[in-house]
């Protein structure tokens, strides 16, 4: 029992030593490599807390396919620093108001008012995908479908940040390429030799 409270409170530090490292750090790589690791750590506190099947979710979806794309697009942008350093301080009041709302959330879900406790009561034979798929699929289906709208949203306002301008495209269409004669494309000019002083 000792050892398994050591390993959690080992990999609750880990978890967050590695947010605070991805919220410091000024590398977008660095961030999310510092992202992965806290994945790591909190799969590896949900499969001690005996979820299994979350932490294994974690590590395949997110650390394999999540963060592997999100590296790559980071790598090929063409991030300016510089640009980022502005601007954030406007961004401040809303960021602290929405952690307000988060964090009120998150303390209503761990002590609810009305005194329930919100388990659900499993058989021997249930395992905890069963129980997970039960509890999301019964007791919190709205929310969960409130959680995709929401990441609808972002998918959209990403797509919409994103957006700029119309670049000037040099690629000339194939219509004008057929209409070009050879005179149009070379000119010769008989221009007289220098001569050595």
């Amino acid at each position: 029992m000792l050892l398994q409270q050591f390993a959690f409170f080992g990999f609750a530090l880990l978890l967050v030593a590695a947010a605070l490292m991805m919220i410091i750090s000024r590398n977008p790589v660095r961030c999310a490599l510092f992202l992965v690791l806290a994945f790591f750590s909190a799969a590896a506190l949900w499969i001690l807390l005996e979820a299994e099947f979350l932490g294994l979710i974690l590590v395949l979806v997110y650390v394999g396919a999540v963060m592997t794309l999100f590296l790559f697009v980071i790598m090929t942008l063409n991030i300016d620093n510089a640009e980022k350093q502005y601007g954030f301080v406007r961004y401040l009041f809303p960021a602290v108001v929405s952690i307000l709302i988060l964090l009120a959330l998150l303390i209503y879900a761990v002590y609810p008012l009305s005194g329930s406790t919100g388990r659900v009561a499993l058989s021997a034979q249930a395992s905890n995908t069963q129980a997970l798929g039960d509890v999301l699929y019964t007791q919190y289906a709205y929310p969960f479908e409130i959680t995709g709208v929401l990441l609808l949203v972002g998918i959209i306002a990403t797509i919409a940040l994103s957006f700029r301008e119309k670049r000037l495209n040099k690629a000339i269409t194939p219509e004008l390429q057929l209409k070009v004669k050879s005179s149009d494309r070379l000119r010769i000019i008989t221009m007289p030799a220098e001569r050595k002083k």
